[in-house]
């Protein structure tokens, strides 16, 4: 039996956008359409809140923002993906202020209208099960998108819940790829500001000279190219919340402004003497070390101290590998539309090859595998000899011993000597507990007990050969 296709209501009174958006989204998704708003409300009164709606701003009748008022009054979960066919800075803030997730303008560029449907719906759909060898995981998506249960994950969300309730500043630290944009989120949503918009802006995407600009916004003929007036991130994010990540790449003049905000609550659009006010909570990330930037000079310490009255770290993925299989249950759901349905299985050995991975590149790298192995492998079921090499010849800093490249012995022996090694010393150290071992080894103790098999080392941590067993 197949899964569900996601349901994807398009609201349009061009019955040309209609046609066409349902041509271009049928294979994937369940479309339904509506050529006005109030034969829209008829068709959610009849039928279960659809998975996503791409909805027409202007429109005969009631307006797109009217409908995307009713819509988030009957399910305020219903992701709403706003379209209209002229650029309306105005429209659009009132639209994510209203709660709209994106604001595209027509025509369409195709692969930005399939990506965002796509995160949308992986947003609302963060729950699915997790196969390997034919039989579900337990259920760990328990907090909204973000997975994991392990004790460093369990922490974090419990501090997320605490500093969602504050209007607090927060620095969020952690490697690249650990997932700070979610956790911001996460503050956001579970926030008294969760109606409000969430403005996410990486500092080190935005050129020097333009930076001041997308903050703060623009008066017309302020400079330039400046040919109309522009509002910034503030105001866009008035009433809600303000992501700032890589605030470690902001120059000495921006830090200026934003501390001077942080502190008064108020700034100067570029061009504009008069100061704007807007009420927005301001939530940073980095994967630097802002104290030792403090150090050199680069970063001012007095909005050092402004941005961690509350400070989040991430825990990397090597440090919890308990979540991996989690996670990748995360990934296959999110991806399956991507790629027809598909549904991918592990085998055992796989999945603890994963969890003997080192992960320089976080839930992002294990991300990026999980896709390769979506739209490369002829197979279903994966098999330890599909993950690509490095995650199979656990190329990390880790697992690299000159010993063994002295010694000149084949990379398969080495490595079986290296885990072999590891597996005793840890059992060795836990007096022979086999749980304690595994928590010492960052890896449950299923997995640790499937090495074990593996490397014929029985329960006092001894290696059996072959003609002795």
């Amino acid at each position: 039996m197949t899964d569900q296709k996601p349901r994807v209501l398009i609201i349009d009174d061009e019955p040309t956008i209609c046609r066409s958006l349902s041509l271009l989204l049928k294979d994937t998704y369940d479309v339904e359409t509506a050529e006005c708003g109030e034969a829209a409300l008829e068709i959610l009164e009849k039928r279960s809140p659809p998975d996503i709606v791409l909805l027409d701003v202007m429109m005969p009748g009631a307006d797109g923002l009217s409908i995307l008022k009713k819509l988030k009054e009957t399910d305020a979960k219903i992701p709403v993906i706003m379209l209209t066919a002229a650029s309306n800075v105005k429209g659009a803030v009132e639209a994510i202020k209203l709660g709209a997730v994106d604001y595209l303008s027509k025509p369409f560029d195709i692969a930005e209208l399939k990506g965002a449907i796509q995160e949308s719906i992986a947003d609302k759909r963060s729950d699915a099960s997790f196969i390997i060898q034919g039989k579900s995981a337990p259920q760990n998506a328990d907090f909204g998108p973000m997975v994991g249960k392990s004790p460093g994950m369990a922490s974090m969300f419990s501090q997320i819940d605490t500093v969602a309730s504050r209007d607090s500043t927060v620095l969020i630290t952690g490697e690249s790829g650990t997932g700070k944009e979610l956790v911001a989120r996460q503050i956001h949503e579970r926030s008294g500001r969760a109606r409000g918009p969430f403005v996410a802006l990486n500092c080190a995407s935005i050129p020097e000279t333009l930076i001041e600009s997308e903050l703060f916004g623009h008066e017309k003929g302020a400079f330039t190219h400046a040919v109309e007036r522009r509002l910034g991130q503030f105001e866009l994010a008035d009433g809600g919340t303000l992501f700032l990540d890589e605030i470690g790449e902001l120059s000495p003049t921006v830090q200026v402004k934003l501390l001077r905000f942080l502190q008064e609550q108020e700034f100067f659009r570029v061009g504009r003497s008069k100061p704007i006010r807007v009420n927005v909570r301001i939530v940073t990330a980095t994967n630097k070390d802002l104290e030792t930037l403090v150090k050199q000079g680069v970063f001012r310490q007095d909005l050092f101290y402004r941005i961690h009255v509350i400070h989040l770290t991430i825990p990397p993925l090597r440090e919890r590998h308990e979540d991996i299989e989690a996670l990748a249950s995360n990934f296959v759901q999110r991806l399956s539309a991507q790629y027809g349905g598909r549904r991918l299985t592990f085998t055992q050995e796989a999945v603890a090859t994963m969890m003997s991975y080192h992960w320089p590149g976080n839930v992002r790298e294990l991300g990026n595998v999980i896709e390769s192995l979506m739209a490369l492998s002829s197979n279903d079921c994966i098999q330890e000899s599909d993950l690509p090499r490095r995650v199979r010849e656990r190329m990390s800093p880790n697992t690299a011993s000159p010993q063994n490249f002295a010694s000149g012995l084949a990379f398969e022996d080495a490595e079986r000597m290296f885990e072999t090694e590891m597996i005793v010393k840890a059992l060795r150290r836990a007096n022979f507990v086999q749980t304690r071992a595994a928590e010492m080894l960052g890896i449950s103790r299923r997995i640790l007990k499937y090495k074990m098999d593996k490397l014929r080392i029985n329960e006092r941590g001894e290696v059996v050969r072959e003609q002795d067993s």
